[in-house]
């Protein structure tokens, strides 16, 4: 779906921007992601809309085909990447499962501050950021994805994301394209 609206209250979720993952091996640079990121995160500030920093620390309970991670992770490892520049006012959530919702209370938090709209940028596309969409969609909430503020270290999740589930949830575009329509939809406050 085109990139078409934006509602007066979204929110910018960042998905797992933190320093464990910063050297994965990502499809796309991960500075690259980052950099758009805190552009998104600079254009929502200056219009005072919300700002989720996600980060993840653990896994979901339950059965998996693949190896897990069963120990504690290094020091450091979930620490939120400094260039996000966390503020006071952010809604912060720790998650240990892959979407941001389904474990923490965002939903209620976005909710009490009048949220309708997210749009999502980070890591990874095909686990994280797709959960989270998901979740947001599930949950009743207007969704766009910022395609290019986002990678995945398996270039075939990446691209089943963004080509087949993300036009069934929402609003896709780039990163400029979406701070172009945030400067038209609240053009007024800024005058």
């Amino acid at each position: 779906m085109a990139l078409t609206t934006l509602d007066p209250i979204t929110a910018l979720i960042v998905v797992d921007l933190q320093t464990g993952l910063a050297g994965a091996p990502f499809l796309h640079p991960f500075g690259g992601v980052v950099v758009r990121a805190c552009a998104l995160i600079t254009a929502f500030r200056r219009r005072g809309l919300p700002i989720v920093l996600v980060n993840v620390d653990g896994v979901a309970p339950g059965r998996t085909e693949r190896p897990r991670h069963d120990g504690a992770f290094p020091d450091g490892w979930t620490d939120l990447l400094p260039e996000l520049d966390r503020q006071p006012g952010d809604i912060v959530v720790t998650k240990r499962t892959w979407g941001a919702f389904a474990s923490t209370d965002l939903e209620t938090r976005l909710k009490a501050r009048g949220v309708t709209h997210v749009v999502v940028a980070g890591v990874a596309t095909g686990t994280g950021v797709e959960s989270t969409a998901r979740q947001a969609f599930e949950a009743g909430f207007n969704v766009t994805l910022a395609i290019d503020a986002m990678t995945d270290a398996r270039p075939n999740a990446h691209d089943y994301s963004i080509e087949h589930v993300f036009p069934r949830l929402g609003e896709t575009g780039s990163t400029q394209a979406i701070i172009d329509l945030l400067e038209r939809t609240h053009a007024h406050e800024l005058a």
